[in-house]
């Protein structure tokens, strides 16, 4: 028997009205040469305010993992979210499956949208991206903010047991998960505090609509972030991000947010949200919120005791 109900379908199409209230619409935009990116842009895009591009991790679509955020950052913001290569309704044909490329597609997107300068967050795997937006792209990006983002991760390190994960093969099943138990593994993982009832039924039902298109090459995208990564070949910045982390980061442990904050820059913030895991942006949204809204809007003279962010951990 058919299912004639999915709650995952139904909380997406809740994201998009959500999205649409906030002054967003949904665009497709062909790049060409077989490369096609779905984005939320603003309805009605305003000259005098800044704009700000919010890129999503590995998971679900963008909206999804921006949701909370969108509504408050439209008020100050010409605010875009795009679903990166491969997510949601962004694919291309192109055989490329680098974080690189996927920053030349959403600088191009970006382009396309008559963006000319922009602040960039980029979260989890969207960090990666955003970093090498700043490293190709440095004209382009204002302020750069990098969250949980494990760039300066290096091919040995789960060699040598930085990560609860063996291999990468053993990476993807838990963050591309094909089983409601794997998705059970990706929650304990992703969140300090994982909620204790997982029903199989609406587990089964994620995987069936969020989890499944364009498996492979989400696969490859996990290997090549990866294969043969040095710290000695990720490119320096031109000027400094906000690095912003989870407490109890265990997909990309607190190490790494110290040897980023080493190698952009050792003046670079780092702010370190208490008791949260890598899943910040769901566990902790309010206090994610007030950091970015205080790096991006908030005037960067202030140096009162209570307004200091570099080394700071955020309640």
């Amino acid at each position: 028997m058919a299912k004639c109900f999915s709650f995952t379908a139904t909380r997406d199409r809740c994201l998009r009205f959500s999205f649409s209230q906030s002054g967003l619409k949904f665009t497709l935009t062909d790049l060409g040469d077989g490369t096609v990116m779905h984005c939320w842009v603003p309805r009605r895009p305003k000259p005098a305010r800044p704009d700000l591009l919010l890129l999503h991790g590995i998971g679900a679509n963008a909206m999804w993992q921006w949701n909370d955020f969108v509504s408050p950052l439209a008020a100050r913001f010409n605010v875009y979210v795009p679903d990166l290569i491969f997510f949601g309704d962004s694919y291309t044909t192109r055989p490329e499956r680098s974080e690189q490329f996927q920053a030349q597609c959403v600088a191009a997107l970006m382009e396309a949208m008559g963006v000319k300068k922009m602040n960039v967050v980029g979260m989890s795997y969207g960090g990666f991206v955003a970093y090498s937006m700043a490293v190709q792209f440095g004209e382009k990006v204002d302020k750069l903010v990098l969250i949980c983002a494990g760039v300066c991760l290096e091919d040995k390190d789960m060699e040598e047991g930085m990560f609860r994960v063996r291999s990468v093969d053993e990476a993807v099943s838990v963050l591309l998960p094909q089983q409601p138990e794997k998705v059970r593994d990706l929650i304990r993982v992703a969140f300090h505090r994982p909620p204790k009832r997982m029903p199989t039924c609406f587990l089964q039902d994620f995987i069936d609509v969020m989890c499944t298109d364009y498996l492979q090459e989400r696969m490859e995208l996990i290997v090549a972030l990866h294969k043969d990564r040095k710290l000695s070949n990720i490119p320096k910045l031109a000027k400094s991000p906000l690095i912003i982390w989870g407490e109890h980061d265990v997909v990309f442990p607190m190490e790494l947010a110290e040897r980023l904050k080493r190698h952009v820059d050792g003046n670079a913030q780092l702010v370190v949200i208490k008791d949260a895991g890598h899943a910040i942006n769901a566990e902790k949204p309010k206090e994610m919120y007030k950091i970015l809204k205080t790096f991006l809007v908030d005037p960067p003279a202030s140096h009162e005791p209570g307004n200091q962010m570099n080394g700071q951990k955020a309640d």
